[in-house]
């Protein structure tokens, strides 16, 4: 075990990342440096004005945008969405209901229905094994 406790960094990228929040929208100084751990954890827990404003209005990244649309990122993708867009232009798009948009949430809405699906077969093959488990070995 090290004596001495390194300082976590990180890239702006990736804080940007966590924070959920598009890099090119935050100011030049979170841009240009290194964001360590504690600075994270500050920035989550008491969240300065221009983070409160771009998690508000965005510009958002896009698997914000993805969440904010009830699609996937790929669906983004294929309905022509290949950039960052604001609170606004989300609002507009769930007003206007293009096609795609709703082809990609149904299409998403199956996958997470599968997903459940998947999660409780699982959950009984786990609990199939631990009565098979329970019982004693069996002579086949």
């Amino acid at each position: 075990m090290k004596s001495h406790q390194t300082t976590q960094t990180m890239k702006p990228a990736t804080a940007a990342k966590k924070l959920g929040v598009y890099l090119q929208a935050t100011p030049a100084e979170f841009q240009e440096g290194v964001v360590t751990r504690a600075e994270l954890n500050a920035l989550q827990t008491d969240p300065p004005e221009w983070l409160r404003e771009l998690r508000r209005n965005g510009p958002h990244p896009r698997p914000v945008v993805a969440a904010k649309l009830g699609t996937s990122i790929s669906g983004l993708a294929r309905g022509g969405i290949t950039e960052a867009l604001t609170t606004e232009q989300i609002e507009a798009l769930k007003a206007e209901r293009p096609e795609w948009l709703e082809k990609e949430r149904a299409t998403q809405a199956e996958v997470r229905k599968e997903a459940v699906r998947i999660k409780e077969k699982k959950a009984e093959k786990a609990e199939k094994a631990e009565r098979d488990a329970q019982s004693g070995p069996s002579h086949s």
